[in-house]
């Protein structure tokens, strides 16, 4: 078992069974002219989050460490976005921004999109898996958990934005199921006020799972590589 610093206090991990979830790193969340951008959502946290992004994937794609894209994602003629009845319709805000402005309908989030794909700096790489979805958790009429279970993988390390919707939301379904979910607190955005943030982050440190940095991670595991030089 692998110790890492988290709060509210170190948690012991298996690297065999543990995965990086990179939640919704789309050019609709974290780009210039992306859906959170023509919301009027800052977005100006996105670029720290990229580069912490970038260094984690690194070493975790170095140290065998599984990493798992969710990406959200729209049918063009948008069957599986949900009817008028669809709290998903009613409220995500894609719907909302189609449905109020028409020269964004079809743009946003739509398959094959510009706003849909994964950000240019974190594009996937052979051997990742990318899991679509269309709604917020990434657990939600997916493949996500037969994956996990048949590579018996249990510590979940959450990365993408934003921090307080989607990554709130897979996580505390990861934990509902019985997964280990590790927020990396400098990896993830949130959208709207910055309570939105520390309130996710409180929720996961006092009672839904651990919070850590990306330096903790990548410390970690290259201590773990390095074990068998040292001995």
């Amino acid at each position: 078992m692998l110790v890492l610093n988290a709060r509210p206090k170190p948690v012991h991990i298996d690297p065999k069974k543990t995965a990086v979830v990179v939640v919704d790193m789309q050019n609709a969340f974290v780009s210039a002219g992306g859906m959170f951008d023509l919301a009027g959502i800052d977005i100006s946290g996105a670029a720290p989050a990229i580069e912490a992004n970038k260094r984690l994937l690194g070493v975790a794609r170095e140290n065998g460490v599984p990493v798992i894209y969710l990406q959200m994602s729209y049918r063009p003629d948008l069957s599986d976005a949900g009817d008028p009845s669809s709290p998903n319709y009613q409220k995500e805000l894609g719907m909302v921004l189609m449905r109020e402005r028409p020269e964004l309908r079809g743009r946003l989030l739509i398959d094959d999109s510009w706003d849909w794909r994964i950000v240019d700096a974190l594009k996937p790489e052979p051997g990742d898996q990318v899991i679509r979805k269309s709604r917020y958790s990434g657990f939600c009429n997916t493949g996500l958990e037969a994956y996990l279970r048949a590579r018996e993988i249990r510590y979940l390390l959450f990365t993408g934005v934003a921090t307080n919707i989607c990554v709130d939301a897979t996580a505390r379904d990861a934990y509902m199921l019985e997964f280990w979910p590790i927020l990396i607190e400098d990896a993830i955005n949130h959208s709207g006020p910055d309570f939105n943030r520390q309130s996710t982050l409180w929720n996961f440190e006092n009672a839904l799972g651990w919070v850590t940095r990306t330096d903790m991670v990548v410390e970690a595991l290259q201590m773990q590589a390095a074990e068998p030089l040292l001995t």
